[in-house]
């Protein structure tokens, strides 16, 4: 199994670090030299939740000449947004910078305030998105597609700098709906998930249906399944908990008021603190007791050896989520070795003669 790390700092409490960037850079420092594959950056919500991560590639591109080894995956990049010829364009430099390090996960986007970039695309942003992923590859190959300039005239674009990369690693994002993962598997896409709202039985079963829809598609191989957990680690388990609990806490009910959805708004903001408190109270002892990665290196390494049953390929490490640097980076020595054990666990076992 490859593990990897992902940012989501929310930059509204704690040591969030809102205008500063120190904690993302030492981090993937760390990452670049312990053997980690990836770290993931993701994009912003015009909410404190992910507010530090306003565009996945200007930190890449802040990344890039400072790491040599881990590729620089956008987690993710909601591609409804944007306009395709700026994001090869500008992923393309990023991928000129890393020496060809990037990887993009695509999401579709459900937040309808984000869609003030796009309001006009909001409706329709499950069925276009394919189309706009298949413009993106066209112009990372080298391909044209046709415009319209500025005085009404078909032209044909093709965008610049070249990236490195012939191909460009495309990961789908999906918070567990089947049909995002269906289309996945059918178009031969990886796929990245978490478990912020599913269970692992509810993962294992998707992802055998990801795999399913590969076989269907025509596809050889099981394709990469990456799977975001929250994650720190120390010796002591209940230590740990209560070390994590207020800061998590936290990140859960700031991560709620972005979950709402518009018909449930007035009552979301007519709840008291109390019972906010409360709701993240809840969630948090789920989180921690069923559906992260936070503990000591032995619960660790029981829930590698069940994503690993289940079809993970790419153990996605939420680190980002309150707790100070120094502490992230102290944990990340146990997650490391937890990763070295998992590799050496994987390699075949030579025999003596």
């Amino acid at each position: 199994m490859d593990f990897s790390l992902m940012f989501w700092g929310d930059s509204a409490g704690g040591e969030s670090r809102n205008g500063t960037y120190d904690h993302v850079i030492r981090i993937s420092k760390y990452a670049d030299e312990h053997g980690y594959v990836a770290v993931w950056l993701p994009e912003r919500h015009f909410h404190p939740w992910g507010g530090l991560h306003p565009n996945p590639a200007v930190l890449a591109a802040a990344l890039a000449p400072i790491t040599h080894k881990i590729r620089l995956r956008a987690g993710s990049v909601v591609l409804p947004l944007h306009n395709p010829i700026r994001v090869a364009e500008e992923w393309a430099v990023v991928d000129n910078l890393s020496g060809g390090r990037v990887e993009l996960a695509i999401a579709t986007g459900w937040k309808d305030d984000d869609f003030v970039l796009a309001p006009e695309k909001y409706a329709k942003r499950k069925t276009e998105v394919w189309d706009a992923i298949n413009t993106v590859e066209t112009l990372w190959r080298g391909g044209k597609i046709a415009g319209i300039n500025g005085h009404g005239k078909e032209i044909q674009v093709q965008t610049f700098p070249r990236p490195v990369q012939s191909e460009l690693p495309v990961w789908i994002t999906s918070s567990g709906g089947l049909r995002t993962m269906s289309d996945a598997g059918h178009t031969g896409y990886n796929l990245l998930t978490h478990l912020l709202m599913q269970s692992f039985e509810d993962v294992e079963n998707k992802i055998a249906q990801y795999k399913a829809y590969r076989v269907r598609g025509g596809f050889r191989g099981p394709g990469k399944v990456a799977l975001m957990a929250h994650t720190f680690l120390g010796t002591d388990r209940n230590l740990v908990k209560e070390k994590v609990r207020g800061a998590m806490s936290s990140y859960l009910r700031n991560s709620a008021d972005l979950m709402v959805r518009p018909e449930q708004r007035g009552e979301w903001n007519e709840m008291g603190r109390a019972a906010r408190d409360e709701m993240a109270a809840v969630a948090f002892e789920r989180y921690f007791e069923t559906a992260s990665l936070m503990g000591t290196p032995e619960t660790a390494r029981a829930t590698v050896r069940k994503l690993e049953e289940i079809g993970v390929s790419d153990l996605c490490c939420l680190v980002d989520f309150g707790l100070p640097t120094e502490d992230i980076l102290e944990s990340l020595d146990l997650l490391t070795e937890v990763m070295d054990w998992a590799n050496r666990k994987s390699k075949p076992q030579l025999k003596r003669a």
